[in-house]
């Protein structure tokens, strides 16, 4: 099979797509042949060895795919061979093949195709939970959404209106925030060449937000703090600028607010009733019509394209690569 190699940490212009065995799925595993895979920004990181975890040399990089099942392994009684699946990994989506765990496996939501399949679940269940289950946002408040058109963020918007609240969109161009607006944000703030603390003010006619959700970091996060309401909640869920904010205390202290972090992994750990629960309001939003945004869907070769383009946020909403073409 074709699979993109990291065999030295850098940059993803070190990536070389190779042919290895093909692989076999052990006891409670599955086999799955890829048929597209969504690039993120954590997988630039794990690239780089930039992430929380490392992943040990060489691997195949890729944490979120789509496809069909093609082997099950010892002890495994489903899904059966040839059911189309979506899934996430830590590393391995960048394949023409994967082995999986079969209990990681989710149905593709009616009406998503293998594309849209790759470049729904992680950023779309990120956008739902740190919203809902971690930010606890309502029908009716207030909530900017930072790196508005990126794939997190174009997400967010997108849920976020559909769940009622009203969305402002911060980000770092006129072009981006156009993205966001068609995505349904009822207000747009340039972060670049705006004031971020004064128009989130001003959009809520002086009392501020009562939610920031954060995927980007760097030096907007702390403006964003300051334009919380009191007793306002901050959650921040990656750093896509690049830079870990480094927040002033007594900014929370003296707002009352609340600082809560997102990691989709350890939710899946600890809070399955909620994750369950995403998923079912998720699927009914599809049905309803929502579709990710993907902005690019490039053969698997073009691998360092696709990753330097979303390390150095030139993308909106998701890149896919095809693992079929070529």
């Amino acid at each position: 099979m074709r699979a993109a190699r990291c065999t030295e940490y850098g940059a993803p212009g070190g990536l070389s797509v190779v042919e290895l065995d093909d692989p076999q799925p052990g006891p409670g595993e599955v086999l799955i042949r890829v048929h597209a895979a969504a690039v993120n920004y954590p997988d630039v990181l794990v690239i780089a060895n930039r992430y929380q975890v490392s992943a040990p040399l060489p691997f195949t990089p890729g944490s979120e795919f789509a496809g069909v099942i093609t082997a099950l392994g010892p002890g495994v009684t489903g899904p059966p061979v040839g059911s189309p699946v979506a899934g996430a990994a830590f590393t391995g989506a960048f394949a023409e093949q994967i082995v999986v765990p079969a209990a990681g496996l989710r149905p593709i939501p009616d009406g998503l195709d293998m594309v849209h399949a790759a470049a729904f679940h992680v950023t779309y269940a990120t956008a739902y939970h740190s919203l809902v289950t971690i930010g606890e946002g309502k029908a009716g408040e207030w909530a900017v959404v930072l790196g508005a058109a990126g794939g997190v963020g174009s997400a967010t918007v997108d849920v976020g209106t559909r769940l009622g609240l009203h969305i402002i969109a911060a980000a770092s161009s006129e072009d981006r925030l156009v993205v966001a607006r068609k995505l349904g944000a009822e207000a747009g703030i340039d972060y670049v060449r705006e004031d971020l603390k004064k128009r989130l003010r001003e959009v809520t006619g002086g009392e501020g937000v009562h939610l920031v959700i954060d995927p980007v970091g760097g030096d907007y996060s702390e403006a964003a703090l300051r334009g919380l309401r009191r007793g306002g909640r901050f959650v921040t869920v990656g750093y896509a600028d690049g830079k870990i904010p480094s927040i002033p205390l007594n900014l929370v202290l003296l707002k009352e607010a609340t600082v809560r972090g997102f990691e989709i992994r350890m939710l899946r750990q600890y809070a399955k009733d909620a994750v369950a629960e995403g998923d079912r309001a998720l699927a009914a939003m599809v049905r309803d019509g929502m579709r990710p945004l993907v902005s690019h869907v490039h053969p698997l070769t073009d691998i360092a394209t696709a990753l330097t383009d979303v390390a150095e946020r030139r993308t909106t909403g998701k890149i896919v690569l095809d693992m079929t073409a070529g």
